[in-house]
């Protein structure tokens, strides 16, 4: 990343001078101040502009380290004074070695680069600060929230009596389907009064959720928060395609029956963090029906095939879910934070209803005012919604499912591109937008040895600043891989990157070979 020029001379933000109020400046936003807020916004603004312009890698390469040291003369009592000070070191501490999620050669998490018209409406909803808990704080922030959620509700299928409510991702989401789980279960055992009042009955220790082996750490985290801890999550095997094997849900659920375990729920995924699997969605509805159990779709990822006009019949099943997680700020091209979890049966989230008399009395309700915070864990949230409602307006669910589909072709493009390389081994073919991969020489090469390189490989290219890339286990070893989430990277660019895990690859094994007494050239050294 080259680092810009010293910005040009700018005239100088005036604050109202308060001095006769006790007050040196007024810097908060207000009527006063809408000069020097809209001189400041330009100069952050065309500082982004800048430094996006400028980027070359994707990240530049600093360790944790040689960043640290930074920080350590930042006096946070001591103020800069003037915003260019300001913008200057936050240019420094910050955007110069920022890792830049637009670049085509990010390829390792769930990062997507993000539509313009969501830019635009973070512009919007920052300066306002609107809290959408309650209407008498957001107003038409309540309404374009909830026809957001009626809208994902329709695309789902969860009918007429569907509802749901934004949150801070895919973990949260989560955790309200578990805990609306646990709670909906506990509410129908004779003679108790229920989980909120009263806490969790005798037979919680043996309440189990099933998911798939692959499925998403928030769930054991949300089982542990639960008070029903890591073990209650049950993990079923997986087929070759690490979807769930619904034939192995229905010996676990059996199993559980048979030891006196309570099954509860099962969560499905709809594009596993891994490897984009989505499990079987019909089976697993229809096990869910037969044996009464609250099924959960944890489509943080996939959700994005909801706009897709080519892809949307992946997700066949969908409809019959209880609850579902969504994850706009993945697949639907959103800036963070911008989610959703969603119920078929609204009355559902009266399991996280509380009525505090101060802020959302309980004869509000029953007026029929639309107090968000009655079906959410959050108090204080965002209007997140805003940005999606902008994107959906200015592009259109179409263009969003197009981008999404897009980066899907380019992992099964790339898929088949790695396949013909013979230094390169493909875990498994993709079925959303990620490859698992990893460097394997032609020449054998033990397993530690491999693992350790695949290691290796990821720290230098993040050090080069060539890529960035993720990691996982596969099995108990080191694998690689690309999360493909972004439509301005082609096959070439995977190619490219692909080379240089080979470059590094081979020279970490020549390093390794030089400095094990086994090499003849090593014993000479030794000796």
């Amino acid at each position: 990343m080259s680092h810009s020029a010293a910005p040009q001379t700018a005239i100088p933000i005036r604050f109202t001078d308060l001095t006769q109020s006790g007050l040196k400046d007024d810097q908060l936003f207000n009527a006063r101040n809408a000069d020097a807020y809209l001189q400041g916004m330009l100069r952050c603004v065309d500082l982004v502009r800048r430094k996006v312009s400028s980027v070359e890698r994707p990240f530049t390469g600093i360790l944790p380290e040689e960043m640290q040291s930074r920080f350590a003369s930042v006096d946070l009592d001591q103020r800069l004074g003037n915003l260019d000070a300001v913008l200057g070191e936050v240019e420094r501490l910050y955007l110069d070695d920022a890792v830049y999620f637009h670049h085509p050669h990010y390829v390792a998490h769930l990062n997507c680069p993000i539509t313009l018209p969501s830019i635009l409406a973070e512009a919007i909803t920052a300066p306002i600060n609107t809290a959408v808990e309650t209407w008498d704080q957001s107003a038409g922030g309540t309404f374009i929230e909830q026809r957001l959620i009626d809208w994902t509700v329709q695309r789902i299928g969860l009918g007429p009596e569907g509802d749901g409510v934004f949150t801070s991702g895919g973990t949260q989401s989560n955790l309200m389907a578990l805990l609306i789980a646990r709670d909906h279960y506990c509410a129908g055992i004779a003679g108790h009064a229920g989980n909120k009042t009263h806490g969790l009955p005798a037979e919680s220790g043996r309440l189990r959720i099933l998911a798939s082996q692959a499925s998403h750490f928030s769930l054991q985290k949300s089982a542990a928060l639960l008070g029903l801890g890591h073990n209650a999550i049950i993990p079923v095997a997986c087929d070759n395609n690490y979807r769930m094997d619904s034939q192995a849900l229905e010996r676990e659920i059996e199993r559980c029956r048979r030891e006196a375990l309570i099954p509860i729920a099962v969560v499905a995924t709809a594009g596993t963090t891994d490897f984009g699997s989505i499990d079987p969605l019909e089976d697993v509805a229809a096990l869910c029906r037969q044996h009464a159990l609250w099924m959960h779709v944890d489509a943080a990822y996939g959700g994005g095939l909801l706009a897709s006009t080519r892809r949307r019949h992946w997700l066949a099943g969908i409809e019959s879910a209880d609850s579902v997680s969504v994850d706009y700020h993945k697949s639907f091209f959103q800036p963070v934070s911008c989610s959703a979890f969603l119920v078929r049966d609204r009355c559902m989230l009266g399991h996280v209803t509380y009525h505090a008399d101060y802020l959302n009395p309980a004869s509000q309700a029953s007026e029929g005012t639309p107090d968000l915070v009655n079906k959410s864990l959050q108090t204080t949230r965002r209007f997140d919604a805003l940005k999606l409602w902008m994107t959906l307006r200015l592009m259109g669910a179409d263009e969003l499912g197009a981008l999404f589909d897009h980066v899907i072709d380019l992992a099964h493009d790339a898929h088949r591109a790695l396949q013909d390389d013979s230094e390169i081994e493909v875990a498994v073919a993709p079925q959303l937008s990620t490859l698992v991969f990893r460097y394997h020489p032609e020449a054998p090469v033990p397993d530690d040895v491999l693992d350790a390189t695949n290691a290796y490989i990821r720290k230098a290219l993040s050090r080069t600043g060539e890529a960035i890339v993720a990691a996982t286990r596969l099995e108990g070893r080191q694998y690689l891989k690309f999360t493909l989430l972004n439509p301005e990277t082609s096959v070439a660019d995977l190619q490219m990157i692909a080379e240089r895990i080979k470059h590094h690859g081979a020279a970490y094994l020549t390093r390794h070979a030089m400095t094990t007494p086994a090499h003849p050239r090593a014993t000479r050294a030794l000796s």
